[in-house]
């Protein structure tokens, strides 16, 4: 997995301290809705470009159709 490659070099201590910083910066009670919001976001996107490649793809069967 090549998104999350900076991980590697991170040791437990330091995740351990990225969270804890994000919660004393959002709150225990605003994580689980920043969650929900950027699942969504994910979703939204993910069918938004479902939607594009199928028109795409539509299109390219219409056009060897006409030729």
């Amino acid at each position: 997995m090549t998104t999350l490659g900076f991980l590697q070099n991170m040791g437990g201590g330091s995740i351990l301290l990225i969270i804890v910083v994000i919660l004393l910066l959002f709150g225990a009670k605003r994580i689980p809705e920043l969650a929900r919001g950027l699942g969504r976001g994910i979703r939204e996107f993910k069918d938004a470009t479902k939607e594009i490649q199928d028109d795409l793809e539509e299109g390219l069967k219409d056009k060897k159709k006409k030729v």
